[in-house]
């Protein structure tokens, strides 16, 4: 296995140890980066749900203003209010601040609406003569529908956030997965294997060395063994020849009980 520039690692302990190191810690991040994953696409189905929901609560707000503002019109003997609505607003009731959500690890914006309604007196009396209340009618429910669209908008946003997140994400995961920690395994594989090899290379080295060192010394050692076996032979042989002679004389030597009888005494 090569590294970067088709360059084989060097195969030592000391490499071996590093690149086990980088192993783990490729392992540890895979770990983390599945976990981030798992995490980022259940926020994203939940996100999707209430999408899905928000969008439906829009459509029914709009429907509701379009025909509250119907009735306003109609209210106002068939004039139309918009004008007098644009001259009338000065400053917005309505405003929204963006804040930073927490998801993983992942900032997703956050849009928050606040009302004043202190700031919308100038349209409160408008259509004091006829439909005064109708048109204020129609405001709340423009206002609520405003709500609904900021509430979506703010999902929308973190939607495709998380969507170009998640797609981060899994390339990360996929690398990692399939690239780096099998390329890491089989480098720790080669280093291993060519260790062993080095290690048998070596063994049979030293006893190629042991053998030889054995052959060139063993014509002094069987002469030196011959001749103590020879001298040994020759001790025994001395021994028995000795052991021989003293049987031999013990054998000669007269005995007490083959003397001639003595001869009877008559008294």
């Amino acid at each position: 296995m090569s590294q970067a520039g088709g360059q084989k690692p060097a195969a030592n302990r000391m490499t071996l140890q590093t690149f086990k190191a980088r192993l783990g810690g490729a392992s540890k991040g895979f770990k983390l980066l599945k976990k981030k994953r798992d995490a980022l696409k259940a926020k994203f189905q939940a996100l999707l749900k209430e999408i899905v929901d928000t969008k439906l609560k829009v459509g029914e707000g709009l429907k509701d203003g379009a025909f509250s503002l119907a009735k306003a019109h109609y209210a106002s003997s068939g004039d139309d209010i918009a004008s007098t609505v644009i001259e009338r607003a000065k400053r917005p009731s309505i405003t929204t601040k963006l804040y930073p959500d927490n998801v993983a690890g992942v900032s997703i914006p956050l849009f928050k609406m606040s009302y004043d309604a202190s700031k919308d007196s100038s349209a409160q009396t408008l259509g004091v003569a006829c439909g005064g209340a109708v048109i204020n009618a129609a405001r709340e429910t423009y206002r609520k529908a405003v709500v609904s669209l900021v509430k979506l908008a703010s999902l929308q946003t973190a939607f495709h956030t998380l969507d170009e997140e998640i797609k981060m994400t899994s390339r990360r995961v996929n690398a990692l997965e399939y690239v780096l920690i099998p390329r890491i395994e089989d480098i720790i594989h080669y280093i291993t294997q060519e260790m062993d090899e080095q290690a048998r290379e070596e063994f049979f080295r030293v006893k190629k060395v042991g053998r030889g060192c054995a052959s060139s010394s063993s014509p002094s050692l069987k002469t030196e063994v011959v001749e103590k076996k020879k001298v040994k032979l020759q001790k025994e042989k001395d021994e028995m020849a000795a052991a021989g002679k003293r049987t031999e004389a013990a054998i000669d030597a007269p005995s007490m009980l083959a003397t001639k009888k003595d001869e009877d005494l008559i008294f």
